[in-house]
């Protein structure tokens, strides 16, 4: 298309400038020199543009291979109908590198598994979260090692569980210092969220917390009656911290969190379909969730469907949103970019890059289950690597890398050496028993390096 458009303007400006030599008398012969050079210079020029225009930067990551790799791994887990189906999109430097999806969203009705379908991200909310409460962080509206009790008082006479005693009653003692935001950002808060802390665990059940009628002020007052489970800064325990932040943004900037997070965040980024709720008329895109049982034995899940298609007053920051492949990947280039996408500015990079720091201490040597994850520490709201894989049983991935998941098995990674992220979704019951995110993992990026 160049060329041709070079050679008209060629044509024209040959008439103009033979006109002119011949009104003014110059030599034929120079004429046709002059041409010629005119000539060799529009083609070259026409030929560097068209070769500009067809450069096309090779992913260096996601090749042809590393594709085959992938689509190989979700195909056998579906074909061993050990998930009802699987999607995957991944960027590069910017590009959209792979997409694929596999298997089904709905079995019963037929429905593939596609890039529109809607899923349950259940955690993978907390990272949102924290991105939202990060932007009054950055207008000067907290900061990270005040104690939360300052914003929401319900938390200002904590005390910590000790035990119990011959009776069976919950035994307590003083904080020794407050829970600060910082720690409800790297789950060191100390709220108990486990089924197995005698006496606690009853206490925390009965107070009824997360139940879905209750308001983020409500849950707030329930969870703030509780004892904490230790305290708080000594242990890394996952827990309903994230829930707290959501409140935390409410308090802090005077709006409900549903609304502060679509206004700061959803809507700039365009992230649409991002939802705690899901209309009547999107409602076939849902996919339906798969409990295994055993291998290859998956059961449709009865109870969950309602979380979202009814307006419940409980706007929980640590879970609950439903969102598509794309939707979610625009916060993930939105992170990769330091925060910003297109024309849109949600954080500034330093932010990013404080989000994406461990700030767990090496005297935090408690840490639950976070070692099974592989070499990471926790930053604000992510998991982040801090060493490469020690051995082929951990997952894959590159020092730097920030992710989470959800508990339907859900998985994204932001990879800032390689500019690389990846979302994969899929409805499964229990949390990746199958080795599923570590298969993935080893698909992206191939073969050890040890």
């Amino acid at each position: 298309m160049g060329t041709s458009t070079s050679i008209v303007k060629l044509d024209l400006n040959s008439l103009i400038l033979f006109s002119y030599f011949q009104n003014t008398h110059i030599n034929l012969t120079i004429m046709k020199k002059l041409l010629y050079y005119f000539t060799l210079l529009l083609i070259v020029t026409s030929c560097k543009e068209s070769a500009k225009k067809e450069a096309v930067v090779e992913p260096e990551i996601i090749t042809t291979t590393a594709k085959a790799r992938i689509d190989s791994v979700l195909k056998s887990f579906v074909d061993a109908k050990n998930i009802a189906g699987v999607s995957a999109l991944i960027f590069e430097k910017g590009e959209e590198v792979y997409y694929n999806a596999f298997g089904y969203a709905d079995i019963a009705a037929n429905k593939l598994m596609d890039r529109n379908t809607i899923v349950q991200i259940y955690s993978m909310t907390k990272p949102i979260t924290g991105t939202a409460l990060m932007t009054l962080y950055e207008e000067g509206k907290f900061k990270l090692d005040e104690p939360i009790s300052k914003y929401i008082p319900e938390f200002a006479n904590m005390t910590v569980y000790t035990g119990v005693d011959a009776k069976g009653n919950v035994l307590t003692e003083p904080l020794h210092r407050e829970i600060t935001i910082r720690d409800i950002t790297r789950h060191t808060a100390g709220f108990p969220n486990r089924d197995d802390i005698p006496g606690l665990s009853k206490l925390f059940k009965d107070a009824d917390a997360m139940n879905r009628e209750n308001t983020l002020t409500q849950m707030g007052k329930k969870m703030g009656e509780v004892p904490l489970w230790f305290q708080p800064g000594t242990q890394w325990e996952y827990g309903p911290s994230v829930d707290v932040q959501a409140l935390l943004v409410e308090r802090i900037s005077g709006k409900p969190y549903g609304e502060y997070v679509q206004k700061h965040l959803l809507s700039p980024l365009e992230m649409n379909e991002t939802r705690y709720y899901i209309p009547e008329e999107d409602r076939d895109r849902f996919a339906k969730l798969y409990i295994r049982k055993d291998e290859g034995v998956l059961v449709q899940d009865t109870i969950t469907y309602s979380n979202y298609t009814v307006h419940w007053p409980l706007t929980r920051g640590g879970s609950g949103l439903t969102s598509t492949l794309d939707n979610y990947m625009r916060f993930a280039q939105m992170l990769v970019h330091e925060g910003s996408l297109d024309t849109v500015q949600i954080l500034k990079p330093e932010t990013i890059k404080l989000m994406a720091t461990n700030q767990l201490a090496d005297s935090i040597t408690e840490r639950s289950w976070l070692p099974t994850k592989g070499q990471v520490g926790f930053g604000i709201d992510f998991a982040v690597r801090v060493a490469p894989p020690k051995t082929p049983e951990e997952n894959h991935g590159v020092v730097g890398e920030f992710y989470w998941d959800g508990a339907a098995s859900t998985l994204f990674w932001v990879d800032p050496v390689n500019e690389l992220t990846a979302v994969m979704f899929v409805q499964l019951f229990p949390y990746d028993q199958i080795g599923l995110h570590k298969q993935f993992r080893d698909a992206v990026y191939g073969p050890y390096p040890f």
